[in-house]
């Protein structure tokens, strides 16, 4: 059955395939995009560019001035990005505290407001790990108070909350999407590093699928 859906979409690979798979659904989306300060601020340019493309409804909310109050992270911070596998040990420093409560807060205050009954948002089982905010016990927890912290109810809806990064671009692969409209890199830059541990994770999931990605890497 189609619904209204709130989609938080960064213009990453997992948020680009969550977008699309709601479209193919058949649901009413409104993509929301964040700019909360991240150094890869490039991927709200790249979310804006597929969504005016496509006509999708999409809204971004410039939310930097958070950063005076959750700094320490590398992907807000002048900390340098690590290079290297897409692991505990390696991607800590990436963690901004408490950023997708933030932005799921705001999401499910935008879905009331338009009447939506549900907000999407990409986590998935390789982020487990490392993001305390993508694990299965904090999603259950943060949609049980959804369902109850305005007198509309929101669902919030994980597709790939337990399954890798491989088996959401094989899903995106099956669904004809092209990833050459999505950006990883945690470095900003004109072309993707291809060594930090988001460059390195999405080259080993195209990998594993045989196929080539189509970003272009320093």
């Amino acid at each position: 059955m189609s619904k209204k859906v709130v989609v938080i979409y960064s213009g990453g690979m997992d948020s680009y395939t969550v977008l699309n798979k709601a479209i193919q659904q058949g649901h009413e989306v409104y993509a929301l995009t964040f700019n909360y300060g991240q150094r890869h601020v490039k991927e709200v340019q790249v979310a804006s560019d597929y969504c005016q493309r496509q006509g999708i409804n999409h809204k971004v909310v410039d939310i930097s001035a958070i950063n005076e109050l959750i700094g320490g992270s590398s992907l807000t911070s002048d900390i340098a990005i690590p290079e290297g596998d897409y692991d505990k040990a390696n991607m800590t420093s990436t963690v901004v505290p408490n950023r997708n409560m933030i932005l799921l807060s705001m999401a499910i205050g935008y879905a009331v407001s338009i009447k939506a009954e549900q907000v999407m948002y990409g986590a998935h089982g390789g982020d487990h790990d490392i993001y305390p905010d993508c694990r299965p016990e904090f999603v259950k927890r943060m949609n049980d108070v959804a369902l109850i912290a305005n007198y509309e109810p929101i669902e919030i809806v994980t597709p790939y909350l337990t399954v890798s990064k491989n088996d959401i671009l094989q899903d995106g692969l099956s669904m004809g999407l092209d990833y050459q409209y999505t950006w990883t890199c945690y470095n900003g830059r004109e072309k993707a590093c291809g060594q930090c541990g988001a460059c390195k994770e999405r080259l080993a999931a195209f990998a594993s699928q045989g196929k080539t990605d189509p970003l272009a890497y320093e």
